[in-house]
């Protein structure tokens, strides 16, 4: 049989061909039988995970004489299966290694194998089969070549539990389309492998289930069958729901919730009726309940790992769904709908995408406008992520006339809701245009602003302080918004710095110090308010070395000596006993005390 391999391939790995890959060869046209057995079984022991043996063997021919002794009826059944395993564990390297195997026409050959009678042989073909089967480089068409293939794979299904799991995963990764549903619906897939869904073998469970979610994928047909099809008098339906439960593999909860998606996609399920027909599980019988388990099923799965995300965004129209149950009559589909785009807003990469290519921030402020409570809390939240600096609908939501609307959130009586109006508008502000954050102030109030540094809640104290930071960013930023509310903001400085809160808290006040002490004309604030000098000075010497290297901020920004002033800036706070504590604290044994106050001291030498 002739066996055509790539030139590069040939010349790239020629070089590294080794004496003992020859002898592995050589031994396969042993003319002792017994021989050439050993030799295949000492064969597949040295490819076991050695991509660099099994290209040197195949470069040196071994796939062909493999293939000649498989599809010899004079070779003894163990020979046969031992050379299947081989030829199985070559197609399990590189891709290159299966464009081999296919250019020495090996597929005709393993099914050619699936006619013996023997079991071990027939399922060392079909691991074989299967392995080239999932490989991209494999085109699926050649499953579909002979017509008798389908019937005699659905034959072989009822033959032990390997032929079940490897048979549907080949279904499964070679059913690309109407044509390829079609031939399998025809030859009765889903009779056949509708009772595989309560295989005692979660492989075989598994792959029968990925096997329906392609056969039903937008095709009305085969998911009008499904419903009425039972196993052990149990619906498919109510077994899929079933597959969703919490204590289900997260692999088998997204292929059942794709499954039951199909299907109400298709009609299969009504969706004007009050109840889902045929006997549906009764948790579910309302069609919006199905959405809503489907919605929170994919918010779950995405919560926490970046690489689900990507493949729930990626499932197809998957974004046009959740956008339109933003708009569902349901109310539970609508809050479900929206945790599902907010545990997929954690992403980055899709907020730069997906996000924006579906323009979800319209209707999402829609949700905002006008939604109960429990809805809000998740939509506000979700607003956050989209109010991140690196989300192209930043721009988009802030001309929506969104500061309006979070700034009366920050009002509300319900915890959440301020946590997140005053979290969606720290966002807003970072690195943002003045006007922007001349806005924000305005929307707030000073009233409203000193009502959230008072608010009980800690996190509510540390967003708004958040916030001021950001609002405080840029020197001539910091001086127009200083010049316009810096006796109100030094006011609350003040308060927090004597009150009882916690050391984050004082720490990020002492760093919003620090930002106005980087203004040109807003430091003045601080050094004609002996009160907050002395505070600064205080926490200079505090036990907690967080508090002590904010202050040090505070006083590196006012005495740095490049700047007009400095040397008035320098003096009084010399005269304050500020460059003694510098000195103490260059002796420091926490180094960036140490290395900060050394910083600071130079001003005064230079």
């Amino acid at each position: 049989m002739a066996c055509v391999l790539e030139a590069p391939l040939r010349m790239s790995v020629l070089s590294e061909v080794t004496a003992s890959s020859r002898h592995y060869v050589d031994r396969l046209f042993d003319l002792d039988p017994q021989k050439v057995l050993q030799g295949v079984i000492d064969m597949k022991n040295a490819v076991i995970g050695n991509n660099k043996q099994k290209a040197n063997l195949i470069v040196l021919g071994a796939v062909p004489r493999l293939l000649y002794l498989l599809q010899q009826e004079s070779s003894s059944t163990e020979l046969r299966t031992e050379c299947a395993v081989v030829l199985g564990s070559l197609a399990m390297g590189t891709e290159n290694n299966v464009k081999s195997l296919l250019d020495c026409h090996i597929i005709p050959a393993l099914l050619q194998g699936l006619l013996s009678p023997d079991l071990k042989f027939i399922e060392a073909c079909l691991r074989c089969l299967r392995t080239i089967f999932i490989s991209p480089v494999t085109p699926e068409d050649l499953l579909y070549t002979d017509a008798t293939v389908i019937s005699h794979l659905m034959a072989l299904l009822s033959r032990s539990r390997y032929t079940q799991e490897y048979i549907c995963q080949i279904f499964s990764h070679c059913c690309k389309g109407p044509d390829h549903q079609t031939i399998l619906f025809n030859h009765g897939a889903v009779q056949n492998i509708a009772h595989l869904l309560v295989s005692t073998s979660y492989k075989v469970r598994m792959q029968a289930l990925k096997c329906f979610s392609v056969l039903a994928f937008e095709n009305p047909q085969v998911s009008m069958t499904l419903v009425n099809v039972s196993v052990d008098g149990e619906l498919l339906p109510q077994i899929f729901v079933k597959m969703l439960q919490r204590d289900k593999p997260i692999e088998m909860q997204l292929t059942s919730a794709k499954c039951l998606t199909s299907m109400c996609r298709a009609g299969a399920i009504r969706t004007d009726d009050s109840c889902i027909v045929l006997k549906l599980d009764h948790d579910l019988k309302h069609a919006h309940e199905l959405r809503q388990a489907a919605f929170k099923l994919y918010a779950s799965l995405g919560a926490n790992d970046e690489d689900i995300r990507k493949k729930i965004i990626e499932t197809e129209n998957m974004m046009d769904r959740i956008v339109n149950g933003l708009s569902e009559s349901s109310i539970k589909v609508r809050l479900a709908a929206v945790r599902c785009l907010h545990s997929l807003s954690r992403s980055v990469q899709q907020l730069r995408t997906s996000f924006q290519d579906h323009a979800v921030w319209k209707p999402l402020m829609k949700v905002l406008q006008n939604a109960p409570s429990e809805i809000l809390v998740v939509a506000s939240s979700t607003l956050c992520n989209l109010l991140l600096e690196f989300s192209p609908s930043k721009e988009p939501i802030l001309e929506s006339g969104a500061i309006e609307l979070l700034c009366s959130l920050t009002q509300s009586e319900n915890l959440a809701l301020r946590v997140n109006g005053i979290w969606a508008l720290m966002n807003m502000a970072f690195q943002a245009e003045q006007k922007i954050k001349s806005d924000i102030l305005r929307g707030l109030s000073t009233e409203q602003l000193f009502q959230l540094l008072s608010d009980s809640d800690v996190n509510v104290l540390m967003k708004t302080l958040g916030l001021l930071r950001n609002l405080l960013s840029t020197r001539p930023h910091i001086d127009h918004i200083m010049s316009t509310h810096g006796k109100q903001i030094m006011q609350a400085v003040t308060l927090i710095l004597e009150g009882e809160h916690n050391i984050e808290v004082k720490e990020q006040t002492l760093c919003i110090l620090a930002n106005i002490a980087d203004g040109t004309t807003a430091k003045e604030l601080i050094m004609t308010n002996d009160d907050i000098l002395q505070k600064i000075k205080y926490y200079m010497s505090h036990s907690n070395a967080k508090l002590q290297l904010a202050a040090m901020f505070c006083i590196s920004n006012l005495i740095w000596n490049e700047e007009e002033g400095s040397q008035e800036r320098q003096d009084k706070l010399r005269d304050m006993g500020i460059v003694d504590i510098l000195h103490k604290l260059s002796q420091s044994s926490d180094p960036n005390l140490c290395d900060k106050a050394k910083t600071a001291l130079q001003q005064y030498l230079a």
